[in-house]
């Protein structure tokens, strides 16, 4: 239930769709006798894109996110594992186009490869399924396990997890298939905006993990508040920002984290 709610609800609430159907709202009711309000709707929603794709907002939010948690120092030692959370490969367009087809969070696949190669006794783990409400059978793992054999990974330090739909599912399902015993080091692999909540999600499983934050998207300095002509890049930043912050907020009021802001 919690999965389907909140993929309904993110599909009104992200940023662009929000906005374009405030202005539809808007065009439909200055057609009618609430003109007035019809008009102020569709001026609204103009004016809070241009704020959106303009102004650094998006830097604004991404970079508390993103700079919750430092990367391991670069002599740590060695892990028992590695785990990377899925959303870095596009499921339907890989099914249907038959080979691997990479997202834009495609760090999360490319570190991890180098992270296993750096390691080779370590366990490499992908835990992602379907994040689609409508097509269940395309599975993420079965893309990335092409993926990483393509790139040399050796089959036998790769493990599965392909039921999840969600982090916190990521969290559960990961800990029940790897077992982790007391005393081992478990690095875990996401974007780095992503970190703070599946932190927090893997603390509530009784899961402990090192993060290695991966995929970022702001730059973490001055340069993030400058003006800038990538309108994409701008609302890419926003629209992730904003998914994180309610996700924050939604998880720790479901009891799924223990933290509203989890940190090192």
């Amino acid at each position: 239930m919690f999965f389907t709610v909140s993929k309904l609800f993110w599909f009104v609430a992200e940023p662009i769709s929000l906005l374009l159907l405030i202005g539809l709202l808007g065009i439909v009711l200055s057609l009618t006798r609430w003109v007035q309000l019809g008009r102020a709707l569709a001026f609204l929603s103009i004016l809070l894109l241009a704020v959106c794709s303009f102004s650094p907002l998006g830097a604004v939010l991404i970079r508390p996110l993103e700079d919750r948690f430092p990367q391991p120092p670069a002599e740590m030692a060695a892990p028992s594992g590695i785990i990377v959370l899925g959303g870095a490969l596009d499921e339907g367009v890989s099914e249907a186009r038959g080979t691997p087809t990479i997202s834009a969070s495609a760090a999360r696949l490319t570190s991890a490869v180098a992270l296993a190669r750096r390691f080779p006794q370590a366990k490499l783990v992908f835990s992602g399924g379907s994040a689609s409400l409508t097509e269940r059978d395309h599975s993420e793992d079965k893309g990335v396990r092409d993926l990483w054999l393509s790139l040399g990974v050796p089959a036998a330090q790769m493990m599965f997890e392909g039921k999840s739909r969600n982090t916190y599912e990521n969290a559960i399902f990961t800990r029940d298939l790897v077992k982790p015993s007391p005393g081992e080091t478990w690095l875990l692999v996401t974007s780095a905006w992503h970190m703070p909540r599946a932190m927090g999600i893997f603390r509530k499983v009784g899961f402990p993990v090192t993060p290695y934050p991966v995929d970022y998207l702001s730059y973490g300095n001055a340069r993030d508040f400058a003006p800038s002509p990538s309108v994409l890049d701008h609302l890419t930043m926003l629209n992730f920002a904003l998914h994180e912050w309610i996700g924050l907020v939604a998880y720790r009021l479901t009891g799924k984290t223990d933290a509203w802001f989890p940190g090192p």
